[in-house]
């Protein structure tokens, strides 16, 4: 069973829950992270979330995302969740946005509250995405992603208009 690193304000942990307790309408802030697979050719792979989320279904989003268990180093944890949602592997693992932290409510009512470092990092291999985590993926140029999220952000889940309006490599070629 995963569980959630609970933290106080200041993002210092103060206990965990199971994952299928934590997000409701009075989510706890939590720790947890958002990774960005950047191509070699610099487009960024972008997911569509499964219908199946409980929340922001079908919205599109960063490349993957997820929480550190108990314990886990967030580097290994990004990793696992690499594996895990991707079915991938991935290298060149860098910190961008260290201390991003976002609260948002979905259209259900669900919360999200998180402190939510920000990783950019290189696929190594193929993908074998997990339905049940995604059901659409596509690279995207970085000009095309910043027009489609000005144009339409609620197609895109908040996290990730956030952290892309921050991201360093967001303002480049504007």
């Amino acid at each position: 069973m995963e569980h959630v690193v609970l933290v106080s304000d200041d993002g210092t942990p103060t206990g965990s829950l199971p994952k299928s307790e934590v997000h409701t309408t009075t989510t706890p802030l939590h720790l947890a992270f958002s990774c960005y697979l950047v191509g070699e050719d610099g487009r960024i792979l972008v997911t569509r979330r499964a219908l199946s989320k409980t929340a922001w279904p079908g919205v599109w989003t960063n490349s993957f995302c997820g929480h550190p268990q108990p314990g886990e180093e967030l580097e290994a944890a990004v990793h696992r969740r690499a594996a895990q949602e991707l079915g991938a592997e991935i290298s060149g693992l860098q910190l961008v946005l260290p201390d991003f932290r976002y609260r948002a409510v979905d259209d259900s009512g669900i919360v999200e509250n998180e402190i939510c470092p920000v990783f950019t990092a290189q696929l190594t291999g193929p993908l074998d995405p997990h339905p049940a985590e995604l059901m659409q993926w596509d690279w995207a140029h970085p000009v095309a992603l910043r027009q489609a999220v000005e144009a339409a952000p609620y197609a895109f889940s908040p996290w990730m208009v956030e952290q892309l309006a921050q991201m360093p490599w967001w303002g480049a070629n504007r």
